[in-house]
């Protein structure tokens, strides 16, 4: 990359500030060890749901809350969270973070669980976006899962689509770098999908359920 255009990313990440609750729930996930979405990744879900209109909302791996918190506010009012993480320490501070942002209890539905086991039970069709930023070992069936969950015209986002620039390189055969690559290759290829590629945060596939 060029330094022209890694200037350019510093300035796209940092062109909406982030205010105090998001900074702190993002201080929580560096002190719990999760990865929350970068500020750049976390602007374009927010325009997401809020072009989708997203009152059903689906997130695989709520971490702190970071991307809960985007992903709320692009929704509207009346819309309805469902976050999944394995982790109960994760959703014990997505919720702090959840009450900081003066939330209705009702627009969040936090499930404790691993997500292979909690994802079959959610209503096939019923949902307006699905959000995958969990373990990445399992993109491959959550995306699969995304897509029978979303409704025609319902939007799949995944997280961490370029993997720390290794994705583009041949080269990186490693596991999680190969499951990744392949997830953006199937979106590509698969005629249920609109999908497009951002190289925001650490990259955000995008696609919309035909």
């Amino acid at each position: 990359m060029s330094s022209d255009k890694a200037q350019s990313w510093v300035y796209s990440e940092g062109y909406l500030p982030e205010d105090d609750t998001l900074l702190r729930a993002r201080e929580r996930a560096g002190q719990l060890g999760c990865t929350p979405v970068l500020p750049g990744s976390g602007a374009v879900l927010r325009v997401l749901a809020a072009a989708a209109q997203a009152r059903a909302v689906v997130e695989i791996g709520t971490g702190a809350g970071v991307g809960s918190l985007y992903l709320l506010r692009g929704m509207p009012d009346d819309g309805v969270l469902t976050t999944i993480d394995i982790e109960v320490e994760h959703q014990r501070a997505a919720k702090e973070a959840f009450a900081e942002e003066g939330l209705r209890s009702t627009r969040t539905r936090t499930i404790s669980g691993r997500a292979l086991d909690v994802i079959p039970r959610l209503t096939d069709g019923a949902y307006d976006l699905v959000f995958v930023d969990a373990d990445k070992e399992s993109y491959p069936e959550y995306v699969e899962q995304a897509l029978r969950l979303l409704r025609p015209g319902g939007v799949l986002a995944v997280d961490d689509a370029l993997w720390h620039d290794r994705v583009a390189d041949p080269a990186r055969r490693d596991e999680v770098t190969t499951v990744i690559r392949e997830i953006g290759r199937s979106a590509r290829d698969d005629p249920r999908l609109v999908p497009a590629l951002i190289p925001c945060g650490d990259g955000l596939l995008v696609a919309v359920r035909r």
